[in-house]
Formats: C-alpha cells, structure tokens, sequence
C-alpha cells in the first residue's frame, strides 16, 4: 500500500478543469529485441487491488466448481430470460418481467426451509417481483421458460421476494465530512458517501476521493466531469456552492444496451481535504461516533457478516447470502441494466439498507472492518453489491484508511 500521508498534503481540486481522464500506457516503449538487455517489453505487475479483484474471481469460482452442474444449469437459463427481459423492457414491470415474476438469481445456501434444500447445501436463489412460495415459482419457471429441470419437485430452489429492484438513490451537514453521510450530485436527490480512496497513478495519486455511485456522484452517466458534489444531498437541503466538497473526477458508465452486462456502479469526486475526513460515523444514543475501515479488500464468501454505515438506515449488520448474482436494475425512466457477479446481503431482522444507503461501503463485522463490496441497489430487504474488488481496479483507486 502507498505511504500514508496527511490530508493537507493531497492536491485541491479546481472546479473549473474537470478530468481529462488521460492514463500513461506502460507498455508505449520500444519492443523487445531478441537477445538485447532490454526488458521494457515485459509486462510490469498489476496493482493490489487488480490481484484482489482476480481473487475475488477466483472465489466464486471455486465455490460454483462445487455446485451441482444441474443447478448452474438452470441458473444459465434464468440469466438468458433476464437479459431478454432487460432488452425487452419499457418499464419498470415489462409484461415479460411480470409473467416470469423474477428480477434476479443467485446461488445460496439450503436453509432447510427451501423446496428441495437441505441445510448447508447449494440451492438457487430466485429474486421475484411478487411473493411466492418456492414451488409455484419452480412451476411458473417450468411452464413460462420452458425450464425442465424446475419440474422435479425436488429441484433446490428458494424464491425471495424484493420487488422491482431499484437503485437506491436517495441528513445533516458535517465538516469534514465522514464517510456514511449524505451526498450526490448537484442534481440529483441524494446518495451515501462511501470512503476516501486516491489514484494509483499519477497524477491522480495526490488527490483525495469520495466514493459512491455512479448514480450518486454522476447522475446515472450524465455527469459531467468537474460538476459540483454536495454534502449533504440536494434532497437533504444541499445547495450549490454553499455545501460542494468534490467535484465528479471520474466514473464507470453503465452500459444499458440490449444483452449487455454490468459489473460495477461507482465513481469518485476529487475532495477538498479540509472538508472530508478518513473516518465513517454512526450515530447511537443521540452521539455521532466515528470509526475508521481497513485499506486492503477482501473476497466476499457466504455467510459473511458484514456491517455498512449509510445516510438512510445508519449503522446496519448483515450476512452474505448469495454471490455470482445477476440482477436487472432500475434506474427510472425505462433503463434497465442487468448487472452480473453481484452479492446479495440480507440483516436478520429489518432492512440492512434503504433508498439513499446508495453507495454506502460494505465492510466485514469484525475488529478488521474489510472492505468488501459497494452498496448500490435492493428490494424487499435483500441488498445487492458490486464485489469492492472490481470497484477498485475499475476506477484504479486505493482506499485510504
């Protein structure tokens, strides 16, 4: 990890140059010539974070090798039906959507109450619009996409109810502001501000960042590079320039073209460092505590017990419930985008999130505090997750802790 260094050595941001986005290619050097003692043309290694990020990868991986191929099967045939879903949607409740009752799926573990699970074992996770008991929604399945496997009434499968999934994007002012509070972009309603992370490469690794969203801090794409970040929201009483702390320095477009496929929803705003701080707050018994996250992310497994702080539902606790998850989500105005290798996260009692927890951080409970995904969508009480990992090599950051 890079030398930590004090917030009064980070760069300020200048509002009115905005980002060119211009990355140094590592390999423009003359190529290797054979016998020369020359080593430009070898390939330099890649980041931490992109190792984590292949790590992750490699975790899911690993736990899909031992799932039975029937059940990965049947979930390749949902994915299919969810892209054609998304392509086909006009709205939020496309007519396919409504007759096929799902937004989601996912591999979980049996809790000994779903159709054909026994507890510990690998079952499918279905995420549906409606609610519906495991075994209607297997027929359903069967008769709607034709899937035959979901015709044994033995078939493990779990159905979950969230609704429409909707990217959650929706209080006080604070200086410097924590990470877990409120804020976005200057139009849009108001988000979570994640952590502080910095560049990898110059020259981005003298500024200071907010992550979240790319629906908080972009306004779902439309950005543009250089517009002013408020703290708190608009929607929570933020005004431009009066409460600006950032301005938007760089996302990842989602991408909601027919068949395509989505991994992260995040972005950063280059910070004043006098009005942000390394720390993420919760507040309990009327007094604001501060507490601080590791630097160095960590794979998300199930059955992890993971915690976020949030602008909507304050500190929550929660566990891992599914992983490879692919999900259509909402964004309004009849865009939906179909996200792939995403975590389900669920709290054993209420909500682990809600509209304006958007772009929260997802760390594990424990005296580590890992990072380990970006909070940036839910329904129905089940929350969904962009793996921190791919987050990180994505935007070419590192937190700062």
């Amino acid at each position: 990890m890079a030398t930590r260094k004090s917030q009064g050595e980070f760069e300020t941001p200048n509002p009115g140059e905005g980002e060119e986005q211009q990355r140094s290619d590592s390999n423009t050097g003359d190529q290797q010539q054979e016998g020369s003692d020359d080593l430009s043309g070898f390939e330099s290694p890649v980041s931490e974070e992109s190792m984590a990020a292949e790590s992750t990868d490699a975790e899911v991986e690993t736990f899909m090798s031992g799932v039975d191929g029937q059940i990965l099967s049947v979930k390749a045939e949902i994915e299919r039906l969810l892209t054609n879903i998304s392509d086909e949607a006009k709205s939020a409740q496309s007519q396919a959507a409504m007759e096929a009752n799902i937004v989601g799926v996912g591999v979980g573990l049996g809790d000994g109450y779903a159709v054909g699970g026994s507890p510990g074992d690998p079952i499918l996770e279905v995420y549906t619009i409606e609610k519906e008991s495991a075994g209607d929604l297997r027929a359903r399945l069967a008769s709607v996409a034709g899937i035959s496997a979901l015709s044994d009434s033995e078939f493990p499968i779990k159905a979950v109810h969230t609704g429409v999934i909707d990217a959650q994007a929706h209080r006080m002012r604070m200086r410097p502001a924590p990470g877990g509070i409120s804020c976005g972009h200057r139009n849009i309603t108001a988000g979570t501000f994640g952590c502080l992370v910095r560049g990898r490469s110059a020259p981005r690794t003298n500024r200071l960042m907010i992550l979240s969203n790319n629906h908080v801090l972009a306004n779902s794409n439309a950005g543009p590079l250089g517009v002013s970040i408020l703290q708190p929201g608009p929607f929570d009483g933020g005004s431009h320039p009066a409460d600006q702390v950032a301005i938007l320095e760089r996302f990842v477009p989602i991408s909601f073209a027919a068949g395509a496929s989505n991994v992260v929803d995040c972005a950063t705003g280059w910070a004043w460092p006098d009005r942000v701080r390394r720390d993420l707050m919760y507040i309990s018994g009327g007094v604001t505590h501060f507490f601080r996250v590791g630097a160095t992310p960590l794979a998300p497994t199930l059955g992890m017990q993971v915690g976020k702080s949030g602008r909507t539902t304050q500190l929550t606790r929660g566990g891992i419930t599914a992983v490879g998850v692919t999900i259509n989500v909402n964004y309004g105005s009849g865009r939906i985008a179909r996200f792939v290798n995403q975590i389900a996260v669920r709290a054993p009692q209420g909500d682990f999130s809600a509209g304006g927890d958007s772009g929260s951080l997802i760390w594990t409970w424990d005296a580590r505090r890992a990072p380990v995904a970006l909070l940036f969508a839910g329904g129905g009480g089940t929350t969904f997750g962009n793996p921190i990992a791919s987050v990180l090599a994505s935007l070419d950051v590192q937190i700062v802790s």
